[in-house]
């Protein structure tokens, strides 16, 4: 049977622990993190838009008939351009009460479509016919993902680079030869500009009434691709 000392352990302890701190030292020296970016400003490309019908009846169950038919009709219209995507959104309905004696006065009812699209002058057409009987309640513009990937892809060789420049400047700052990448994270973000709000009266129009397309200036968003990561000098 073997036995160990207390002596014996405290120098094997002693042992690992000089060790470990010289990994420690080791992996730590001449270590510095460096950072680097890539951006570039991006036209939007893609339209997103939200519209609202907003009745009153005494009967929840007219109220419910009436929504419903007007969002049916809208979803029909829809149809006619299959370039744009349009999604019913949130629906609601409430009692309203007599502000005097808290009696019940009626039921108001809220329901929502979604609109979105790369076709602008389509979306606008779609919007100004859906005004027959909706309002706007806000219009916006973003990068679409197709376009947003394929830019993310070529900022991140680009800050990749970047990284690489100013690791060998700083290696060279500190006369070394060379350096080791010990690790590197790429992340994105993207910065897209405040949506375009619109508040927008029921336009009524008639049946062979052509409804114009609105002229939209989407703006841009900023994307940016930041590459940090640290790196240890020959």
């Amino acid at each position: 049977m073997r036995y160990l000392t207390l002596s014996t352990l405290v120098l094997a302890s002693a042992f690992s622990a000089t060790a470990f701190a010289q990994q420690n030292e080791q992996l730590n020296y001449n270590v510095i993190n460096v950072q680097a970016e890539a951006a570039r400003k991006v036209s939007n490309d893609e339209m997103h838009a939200v519209l609202y019908i907003e009745k009153s009846n005494k009967q929840p169950a007219e109220l419910a008939s009436q929504i419903t038919q007007l969002m049916n009709q809208a979803m029909a219209l829809a149809k006619k351009y299959p370039q744009v995507k349009v999604e019913t959104g949130s629906q609601t309905t409430y009692p309203i009460y007599d502000n005097e004696n808290r009696k019940l006065k009626e039921w108001r009812g809220r329901a929502e479509i979604q609109i979105e699209s790369t076709d602008f002058k389509a979306a606008s057409q779609l919007i100004g016919e859906l005004q027959q009987n909706f309002q706007t309640q806000s219009i916006n513009f973003s990068v679409s993902d197709a376009q947003r990937k394929k830019v993310e892809n070529e900022l991140m060789v680009e800050a990749s680079k970047n990284f690489q420049q100013r690791a060998q400047m700083l290696s060279q700052a500190w006369n070394k030869s060379g350096y080791n990448l010990i690790n590197l994270n790429l992340n994105t973000n993207n910065q897209y500009p405040q949506p375009i709000m619109m508040r927008a009266s029921m336009a009524k129009f008639s049946g062979a009434e052509v409804v114009d397309a609105q002229d939209v200036a989407a703006g841009e968003s900023k994307i940016t691709v930041n590459a940090n990561g640290a790196i240890q000098f020959k």
